[in-house]
């Protein structure tokens, strides 16, 4: 957790240095209610589900309807998990995110554009397995609270999809009827909640 520690304070330095009009609202990630999880054909009739359990970053935005927002995401590739060792030993390996060569995953905000009411689509720069590609997502404002604790949240669901080939993760197979083993095409499910600084 300290890389992601470093990447944050890192990411929120080149953001206010590039930016002299940068946001001055600091959102965290409450990692204790939030989700990053994935889900990926196998054998082309079923899915097979997996998470990361480590993840970091920060949400700038001085809006009420984070219409501003900038958002900033890392991942620890080795927190994954889809509740089989033997898989994901095999995914941290090279034959899929090669975590001792790459072992983050990390994603950078451009924009963050109203689609409708609390819709938004969120466009940035996806780093995975050492390649860098735009991705545009899909994201629900799901409402800003304020916890018993007197610390307001923010929630948020983000969904999209991705081809994992297209940042080099390309292992894969074919079952003796042409199916093939991994499909290409991995479906996002992330719920986040932020916490104001």
């Amino acid at each position: 957790m300290k890389s992601l520690k470093i990447f944050i304070l890192f990411i929120t330095v080149a953001i206010y240095q590039t930016n002299s009009f940068a946001q001055t609202v600091k959102w965290g990630y409450d990692a204790s209610h939030a989700k990053v999880s994935f889900s990926i054909s196998h054998f082309g009739i079923s899915e097979t589900e997996g998470k990361f359990t480590k993840f970091d970053g920060i949400v700038l935005s001085d809006k009420p309807d984070f219409s501003d927002a900038k958002f900033n995401f890392i991942i620890d590739v080795s927190s994954i998990n889809t509740e089989d060792a033997k898989r994901d030993k095999h995914l941290k390996s090279a034959d899929f995110f090669d975590i001792e060569k790459y072992p983050s995953i990390t994603f950078k905000s451009k924009t963050f554009k109203s689609v409708g009411k609390n819709k938004y689509k969120l466009t940035g720069l996806l780093t995975m397995h050492g390649v860098t590609k735009p991705i545009t997502l899909d994201v629900i404002y799901k409402g800003t609270v304020i916890d018993p604790y007197k610390n307001t949240k923010a929630g948020f669901k983000i969904s999209g999809v991705l081809d994992r080939t297209a940042f080099g993760l390309v292992w894969n197979g074919n079952l003796s009827t042409g199916e093939l083993l991994v499909g290409n095409e991995v479906t996002l499910d992330i719920n986040i909640e932020l916490i104001k600084k």
